[in-house]
C-alpha cells in the first residue's frame, strides 16, 4: 500500500529512528485526561519523524515533522512518488518564537494517500529553500506564505507580493499583527 512506500521512502531521512519508533494513531486513541490536556498545552514542539494517523480523523495519513535541512530532500522523494502540491501555508507560534511551514500532498490515482510535511524555523529569521524547483505549482503557495506570514523562500524565481498591495509592509496573518 502506499502509506507504507511512502513511510519507508522517507525514513532516510530520520536513520536514528526505527519503523518501530514511528508513532502511530493507534497508540494516540487512549482519552486524554486533564492533566495530560494541560501538559500537552505546555508541552515542547514535536520531535522530527513520521508519524501515521487515522485518515478519518485528521484527514492525512502520514505527517512528517522535520528540519528545514532536511526540506527539498523530503519533497524530491514525495515528488518521485507521484505525490502533487495541495497547498503550503503558515503558522506563527509566536509564544515559542517559531514560524512553522506546512505542505499538504495527494496523489491523483486511486491509491489514495495525503502527506503532511511540517517544519519549524525561527520568528525572527524565516527562512526557507523554495520548492518550486521541485514544484512548479508551489510559486503561487509560497507567495501567499510570504504575503500573509512573512516567510522567505530563497530561492524563489518571483517572490513578489500575490495577494497584498506591492508596497504592502506588513503580514496580517502574524500574531502581533496590528491593523
Amino acid at each position: 500500500m502506499i502509506v507504507e512506500k511512502t513511510q519507508t521512502a522517507l525514513a532516510v531521512l530520520f536513520p536514528e529512528s526505527t519503523t518501530d519508533d514511528t508513532r502511530t494513531e493507534a497508540m494516540e486513541e487512549a482519552p486524554a485526561k486533564e492533566e495530560e490536556k494541560e501538559k500537552k498545552k505546555t508541552a515542547e514542539p514535536r520531535k522530527n519523524g513520521i508519524v501515521l494517523k487515522d485518515y478519518a480523523v485528521h484527514g492525512y495519513h502520514v505527517d512528517i515533522q522535520l528540519d528545514s535541512s532536511q526540506l527539498l530532500e523530503a519533497v524530491a522523494i514525495i515528488d518521485s512518488l507521484d505525490y502533487f502540491i495541495e497547498s503550503i501555508t503558515g503558522v506563527d507560534w509566536i509564544k515559542e518564537e517559531q514560524m512553522e511551514v506546512v505542505y499538504d500532498f495527494s496523489r491523483y490515482d486511486f491509491d489514495l494517500c495525503r502527506v503532511v510535511i511540517r517544519t519549524r524555523i525561527p520568528r525572527a529569521q524565516p527562512n526557507l529553500p523554495s520548492i518550486t524547483s521541485i514544484y512548479a505549482g508551489a510559486n503561487w503557495h509560497e507567495r501567499e506564505t510570504h504575503d500573509f506570514f512573512g516567510i522567505k523562500f530563497e530561492g524563489h524565481p518571483h517572490l513578489v507580493p500575490l495577494l497584498l498591495p506591492e508596497d504592502a509592509d506588513f503580514h496580517p496573518l502574524l500574531k502581533d499583527f496590528k491593523a
